[in-house]
């Protein structure tokens, strides 16, 4: 299965097979995610045949095999159920030096913006957080974090409510970037 556009990192559109290859985790995983997502988190193909495909899709292997690492570490998670760094319901986030150097003010504000809110609780929000430091990327912005949050809710039992406010807000903006 695979699409004929793909919205890269920076909304414009590429055909797969036009990609340019300075592709990084977060573009393999945002393929992977727009293209496997109806098959449930709990889709689980042969990762050497899926690996073949991105490479005819134009993905670096060594980026696959880390965005398979971050799924792997994702999964992890939500099967032990484990905060990554612990939280209250009612704490208040403060963000260490390295996230904030990692992910911007805005994208820093729409997480406590969402958790607020109550799109993410506590555990939501600490997964998210973790799955951002684990991107082997310098810096997130807001529009990139938008895709982990709906990875990470997709992930999550219990959150479908949640995930379907962010991916309206995620694919509406996607819509806007097409027309």
């Amino acid at each position: 299965m695979q699409r004929e556009v793909w919205m890269g990192q920076h909304g414009t559109r590429e055909g797969v097979n036009e990609r340019m290859m300075k592709e990084n985790v977060l573009d393999v995983l945002m393929y992977l995610f727009e293209n496997y997502m109806d098959d449930g988190p709990e889709f689980s193909p042969d990762q050497e045949a899926l690996a073949v495909e991105l490479a005819q899709a134009g993905f670096p292997r060594s980026e696959v095999n880390k965005a398979f690492d971050w799924l792997e570490g994702l999964a992890s998670l939500r099967d032990r159920g484990v905060l990554p760094m612990g939280g209250r319901p009612q704490s208040m986030r403060v963000f260490s030096a390295q996230e904030q150097q990692k992910i911007n003010i805005e994208a820093r504000g729409f997480i406590l913006f969402l958790a607020r809110s109550g799109v993410l609780d506590s555990h939501t929000r600490e997964l998210v957080i973790d799955r951002v430091m684990a991107l082997d990327t310098d810096e997130i912005d807001s529009e990139q974090l938008k895709w982990v949050i709906l990875m990470v809710l997709f992930n999550q039992p219990g959150q479908e409510q949640a995930y379907a406010w962010m991916e309206d807000l995620v694919f509406d903006g996607v819509q806007e970037h097409l027309h």
